[in-house]
């Protein structure tokens, strides 16, 4: 907490734009997509959309993979279809970073399914990776996930950079990117974000 309340003080620094404040505003797509409650069965009842390429199942489009491969074996909810088959593999060390998601003030959080293959010393690192009005790129952590011997939804974590644009209807384009750190391999599927929209 206190290194994310340091780095957004350090984004708030800097000079803002008169469009999207603190951070550039263009993005891959800003458009309302459909969506859908995923995580219902485990009391989430928010509204979801699907990640960019955040099934796996054609792949990782977009995606820039540090080591990490798409394998078969899809989380064994199939919250996405049953045909599904597929999910993320990273072993340890490498990482995984999404496509730019265009978020504002009503896309509060992210939820992915993952499992590891029970090494206690072993965790999967969440960061979202937001771009200043001066092309910088900055890495802020928003969650850790524990080990998991079975797919699990994963918290909902806080996507913190939705909250640095001025003003409702100001949007950035952000990142996000996951890392397996220790000693154990984790596997990630369906990744959502809430949009807070109602379509």
């Amino acid at each position: 907490a206190i290194l994310t309340a340091a780095v957004l003080g350090a984004v708030a620094a800097l000079p803002s734009t008169a469009s999207a404040g603190l951070l550039v505003q263009s993005a891959a797509s800003c458009d309302p997509q459909p969506t859908s409650r995923p995580f219902a069965p485990w009391g989430d009842s928010r509204n979801y959309v699907l990640a960019p390429g955040g099934s796996f199942e054609s792949g990782a489009p977009g995606w820039q993979l540090n080591g990490a491969s798409v394998v078969t074996g899809n989380e064994t909810f199939y919250v996405g279809g049953r045909t599904h088959s597929k999910s993320l593999r990273l072993d340890p060390g490498e990482t995984a970073t999404s496509p730019e998601i265009c978020v504002g003030l009503e896309h509060p959080v992210i939820r992915v399914f993952a499992k590891n293959n029970r090494l206690l010393l072993s965790t999967l690192t969440v960061e979202v990776i937001v771009r200043t009005s001066l092309g910088l790129k900055l890495a802020v952590p928003i969650g850790v996930v524990l080990p998991r011997g079975s797919w699990k939804p994963t918290p909902a974590f806080l996507v913190v950079a939705n909250l640095l644009p001025l003003l409702p209807g100001d949007y950035t384009p952000v990142a996000f990117r996951f890392r397996a750190v220790g000693l154990g391999s984790w596997w990630i599927d369906d990744f959502y974000v809430d949009p807070r929209r109602r379509i």
